[in-house]
């Protein structure tokens, strides 16, 4: 069976449209999941503790 250009074409669109959606879904839901909130809310925090002052 000869796979032509047009077919492959034909299959990337649509089923890289579903990939790309599924991906998009399982990275809003951990963003948003509400036990990571602490782990986010750390992690921007630490980044302004380690700092001693204003660059000179």
């Amino acid at each position: 069976m000869e796979i032509d250009h047009d077919t492959l074409v034909a299959f990337a669109k649509t089923f890289g449209l579903f990939y790309l959606m599924a991906m998009a879904g399982l990275v809003t839901l951990y963003a948003l999941w509400p036990s990571n909130g602490k782990r986010f809310d750390r992690a921007a925090k630490s980044v302004l503790d380690d700092e001693e002052g204003p660059c000179r």
